[in-house]
């Protein structure tokens, strides 16, 4: 590893979660002091322990409900009040409701703008403040269905996470979206591009989109 988050003060949301854990544990091993959080206690506490049984650095808060805002406002404070400073917000949390569209109710249209749009903007600007005093970084993950559409639910990537695994069993829609995958990525790889932006190296980068799907787009 480059250690090139060395003394950044990196939060990361959702690490209770598959990819929020992965993310934990790729930006502690480059040296980020991760402040996480999530909506399950148990859950966001075994990454920390595993952040800090590897040697990193981490705490968390958790329980943490993002789409309230005095929840962002603590999330924020406690990376303040623990290290001092804020260098990157990384907003991996999200949580997406399907429907056909014709059928989708008000409720599940609230809760897909709650947790996929709200939870953003609250941390954002909580977070704002303390990032332009440090000239820091916001990193932002989204699915690929943000770009294009599928002839089934769609996933990121196709990454097997909590909430594709099992999809992943569904031999109908695994075949037809892994088969849409032209790049076996597997491991801390598919973390590089987010390494990337939270580093110093991604300085002359911003407001940009950047795909990384394993060639899905392509087809």
């Amino acid at each position: 590893m480059s250690n090139r988050l060395a003394g950044k003060v990196c939060i990361i949301t959702g690490t209770g979660g598959s990819m929020g854990r992965e993310a934990a544990l790729a930006f502690a091993r480059e040296g980020a002091l991760v402040v996480g959080c999530g909506l399950y206690a148990d859950d966001a506490q075994a990454t920390v322990d595993a952040v800090r049984t590897a040697g990193g650095t981490m705490v968390s808060l958790h329980p943490c409900d993002l789409t309230r805002p005095a929840d962002c406002g603590a999330l924020v404070d406690l990376a303040v009040r623990t290290f001092g400073r804020l260098d990157v917000l990384f907003n991996n949390a999200a949580m997406a409701y399907f429907n056909w569209i014709e059928d989708i109710s008000d409720d599940e249209w609230d809760r897909n703008r709650r947790e996929e749009v709200d939870l953003v903007f609250y941390l954002a600007r909580a977070a704002w403040p303390h990032l332009k005093a440090s000239r820091g970084v916001i990193v932002n993950t989204a699915s690929l269905n943000a770009l294009m559409s599928f002839k089934n639910l769609g996933s990121l990537g196709v990454i097997e996470t909590n909430q594709t695994r099992e999809q992943l069993k569904n031999p109908e829609w695994a075949g037809y979206m892994l088969g849409k995958t032209s790049v076996d990525l597997d491991g801390p790889r598919k973390w590089r591009t987010s390494l990337f932006l939270a580093s110093d190296d991604s300085s002359y980068v911003t407001g940009v989109d950047i795909v990384v799907d394993g060639g899905m787009k392509v087809w």
